[in-house]
């Protein structure tokens, strides 16, 4: 009677579970490693305090989240990054993350573009399609990418785009997918 095993199920469960948490808690520790180079306070430095916040009620132990911050003090290595890629119909993508080796980043993320189909562009090339915007969200100022022309795309390629997405936000350096698609 093979697979009638509760704890194999449990392990499976767990395993799958353990692995998303992983994920999202190298995301946040990846986050708030940049913030605190910058000013290593939260009281002090608005952006670390909401990524310790956000930290926190994803339960990310205060541990790992203090490691993370002396890691910053420590370690001045970590840097932000932009990749560029272009996606079905030709719509334009840009993934952001924080390295600590850009070489070794850039050279997975053209690899994950080819496995998920997508051709990756050159530096420059699509940015001239997204602004570079500053906003305060909760109370605290935030960077990010914005579509300076949205372009409709057929409900095929909406799937797609959203395997792409997904599989480069398993990727543990990745912060963010921004496209130029419009959201319907």
């Amino acid at each position: 009677m093979s697979g009638h095993n509760k704890w194999s199920q449990i392990k499976h469960q767990k395993g799958a579970k353990d692995q998303k948490r992983a994920i999202l808690f190298t995301k946040i520790l990846g986050a708030i490693a940049i913030a605190a180079k910058t000013n290593p306070k939260p009281e002090e430095n608005p952006r670390l305090r909401t990524l310790v916040e956000t930290a926190r009620a994803s339960s990310v132990p205060n541990e790992n989240i203090e490691r993370a911050i002396n890691r910053a003090k420590e370690q001045k290595d970590l840097k932000e990054f932009v990749f560029e890629c272009i996606g079905p119909e030709g719509l334009l993508m840009i993934v952001e993350g924080i390295t600590d080796s850009s070489n070794r980043t850039m050279q997975e993320m053209r690899t994950l573009a080819g496995e998920l189909g997508i051709k990756p562009a050159d530096t420059g090339s699509t940015l001239w399609a997204f602004e570079l915007v500053d906003e305060i969200q909760d109370g605290v100022p935030t960077r990010h990418y914005k579509a300076k022309f949205p372009q409709p795309v057929s409900a095929s390629s909406q799937n797609l785009l959203a395997a792409i997405i997904a599989g480069f936000e398993e990727h543990e350096d990745v912060q963010r997918v921004v496209t130029n698609t419009i959201v319907t």
